[in-house]
């Protein structure tokens, strides 16, 4: 069954990042930008909150001592702060575990499989081949292939590789990219600079020059995409009917 995790935070752009990341990670997800609006959620029906200390109207450590009176429900605490009196404040109303902003998507994968584990629940798995033409990738592994040979990739590299696989077809921009590979949301300026630089190593470690192009493409001014292969001309001569009928 699908887990369903609530973000409660109010930055707009950073929450729909991170719900992006858990959705291609198999979760379900709600998100609200202020503490109220957390209440007029199904609470009942939340495997997980995901819940900002910083939040307007009421603060997360308020949405956390309302919570803890009726709901046993698993919190993941962030906050831009990384004072230790506020995670041990955290922790003492109710937290189940503790992250400080700028939060890397992947770590907070890990930390929800960790507790949802720790509360008896089982989270999706990301595990398995994702394979758009002849590059393949293992999320459970951390391995990558070209045809039969495996790529050396940095961390950085393969998370790239790996939600560009996941969004083959689809146009992503630099700064989900950004989150995705360094795990932090850089200025504008930095987040296209690095990006791009990663991309064109990602480029040379999948093949041949001439093969650039059909494989990951620029689209300018916004991001990349991860472009899906056509059926080869022979396999779609194989499946074709004869010009006769017969």
């Amino acid at each position: 069954m699908t887990q369903r995790i609530l973000l409660v935070d109010d930055d707009v752009k950073l929450t729909d990042m991170i719900r992006e990341f858990l959705e291609l990670e198999g979760f379900a997800v709600d998100a609200v930008h202020d503490g109220p609006a957390a209440f007029r959620c199904a609470l009942e029906s939340m495997d997980l909150v995901v819940l900002d200390v910083m939040l307007p109207a009421l603060s997360g450590f308020e949405v956390l001592k309302r919570l803890r009176q009726n709901s046993n429900v698993p919190v993941i605490m962030l906050t831009a702060r990384g004072e230790d009196v506020d995670r041990i404040v955290g922790l003492e109303i109710g937290a189940d575990d503790y992250l400080a902003k700028p939060v890397n998507p992947r770590e907070l994968v890990a930390r929800i499989r960790a507790v949802l584990r720790r509360t008896g629940a089982s989270a999706p798995s990301s595990a398995g081949d994702i394979a758009v033409g002849e590059i393949r990738l293992n999320a459970a592994s951390r391995n990558a292939w070209s045809n039969q040979q495996k790529l050396d990739l940095t961390t950085a590299e393969f998370n790239l590789l790996e939600h560009l696989l996941r969004n083959a077809g689809r146009v992503v921009a630099r700064e989900e990219l950004s989150v995705v590979a360094f795990g932090r949301q850089l200025s504008v300026g930095a987040a296209d600079r690095n990006v791009d630089t990663l991309v064109s190593k990602v480029r040379r470690k999948l093949g041949p020059a001439s093969d650039l192009d059909q494989r990951i493409k620029t689209v300018r001014n916004v991001g990349y995409i991860y472009a899906v292969p056509s059926s080869p001309p022979a396999a779609e001569a194989e499946h074709a009917a004869p010009a006769d009928g017969r």
